[in-house]
């Protein structure tokens, strides 16, 4: 099996070229990629808990789903086929904003990414792949908010930088 590719970008999100996914990120090399925050009827965000066995940030609550595009793909049909492949369920996402962030890892990778943040609502349960997710829940925004605040070690590291311009930009726009 070939090695992931990342789609590297500048900071326009013009495509420079691809790079296989671990050295990226071994050379914290600027790629593009989508996070995906789903959240139900009652204003409850859908978390879930990262599988024991990856590579980094194991057992770590993080948003509902995030990955890299593919060549030739869209940021929301990569969105859809991530959901689908880790959560086991489809709905509307809709593209909210894209920003640029750093994040080193304790193992020395780094993720530095151009992030699309996207939003869609659900209000089943998900039929979860074990080889990508230990557990899923759902979490008023609020308290996610406060709990990653009083246990930031719970969380990846991209989630609590994602999440406070997810919840700066629904605040704002009222979503």
């Amino acid at each position: 099996m070939n090695e992931e590719k990342v789609i590297l970008v500048n900071e326009r999100d013009e495509q420079i070229g691809l790079m296989p996914k671990l050295e990226a990120h071994e050379k914290a090399v600027l790629h593009r990629a989508f996070s995906v925050f789903i959240l139900n009827g009652k204003n409850e965000l859908m978390l879930q808990q990262r599988a024991s066995q990856k590579y980094h940030s194991p057992l770590l609550w993080t948003n509902t789903c995030c990955s890299h595009q593919r060549q030739g793909e869209t940021n929301l049909e990569a969105g859809t086929r991530r959901l689908r492949e880790e959560m086991g369920f489809e709905t509307e996402l809709r593209e909210l904003f894209h920003f640029i962030y750093k994040a080193p890892f304790d193992n020395g990778l780094t993720e530095h990414e151009l992030d699309h943040v996207m939003i869609g609502f659900y209000d089943g349960e998900p039929q979860v792949n074990p080889e990508e997710v230990e557990s899923w829940k759902w979490m008023a925004i609020d308290d996610v908010k406060s709990d990653m605040e009083r246990h930031p070690e719970l969380y990846t590291i991209w989630t609590r930088i994602i999440f406070d311009e997810f919840y700066h930009y629904i605040e704002v726009h009222k979503v």
